[in-house]
């Protein structure tokens, strides 16, 4: 079975039995008709996926996954913060009548700053250091910039990526203030999972572990009934990513350089509203 199957049930089985609720407190986030938000969670959770044992993505239901790929290249790669270079329309939400979602996400991975061996962006210089000095211990994104907050139409939930080089592997810790465990989970995860795999290749290196670290890992009080129903399905085998091996620079990553061979899911056709 997909051990990411396996994570996501004891994730979610954990925050279902949890005492710790927000509801009826003055909670920001709203249902679409006005209704508050209220959370069941967890504090601070710990999900280790090696990604040379299996590609970790759910089989209980389907991910998304060229459009997942496709929002991670928008972010890291076209550094854009503009919805009308995405495929997909999850952000148009929070898009304003030009299409940004003001200076967040791929905006703040394209700022650039000063260092002692030039001026890089912070892609730029994840990759100069894998390449250059691979045995760094600070090889970090972060996007939570708090100047910027005010300007940002959302607040980052996957802010930030500490790199480390152990060997010939490439390892990754994904933090996360909060997740919607639900909705996108599993979404962040084959993100990140597909990221380590591209930068590993690009610098010569093996994709490692990828370490996810959720501060507030919740799950929504009108998702509790359907998100039952998800983790009692069956499970499939993980599937096998496949990713061109010829492309040894980042930015010649395209969407179809990345695909899922085998790939097997349960027909879970419930929707889970999005809170705002």
């Amino acid at each position: 079975m997909s051990k990411a199957d396996e994570i996501f049930v004891q994730n979610i089985n954990d925050i279902l039995n949890s005492d710790a609720t927000d509801r009826g407190t003055a909670v920001r986030p709203h249902w679409a008709d006005g209704v508050p938000a209220y959370t069941r969670k967890r504090f601070c959770v710990v999900n280790r996926y090696d990604l040379q044992e299996e590609f970790p993505i759910l089989t209980l239901r389907r991910t998304a996954f060229k459009s997942a790929v496709d929002e991670l290249l928008w972010i890291w790669q076209k550094k854009s913060n503009n919805v009308h270079d995405l495929h997909s329309r999850i952000w148009d939400s929070w898009a304003d009548e030009t299409g940004s979602i003001g200076k967040a996400y791929g905006y703040q991975m394209g700022v650039k700053s000063k260092y002692a061996e030039g001026e890089f962006d912070q892609v730029d210089r994840v990759l100069y250091d894998l390449k250059h000095n691979p045995l760094s211990r600070r090889i970090i994104t972060n996007i939570y910039v708090h100047a910027d907050l005010n300007e940002m139409h959302l607040y980052p939930c996957a802010y930030s990526v500490t790199f480390n080089v152990t060997g010939d592997r490439l390892n990754a810790i994904l933090n996360q203030r909060s997740n919607d465990m639900a909705v996108a989970n599993n979404w962040n995860v084959v993100q990140y999972a597909v990221l380590v795999h591209m930068l590993a290749q690009v610098s010569g290196l093996r994709a490692g572990e990828l370490v996810h670290v959720i501060a507030d890992a919740h799950v929504y009080d009108r998702h509790e009934d359907a998100v039952r129903r998800l983790i009692a399905g069956k499970q499939h085998p993980a599937p096998k990513f496949v990713m061109n091996g010829d492309v040894k620079d980042f930015y010649r990553f395209t969407l179809d350089d990345f695909a899922l061979e085998g790939y097997e899911y349960e027909p879970f056709d419930e929707k889970f509203e999005v809170a705002i």
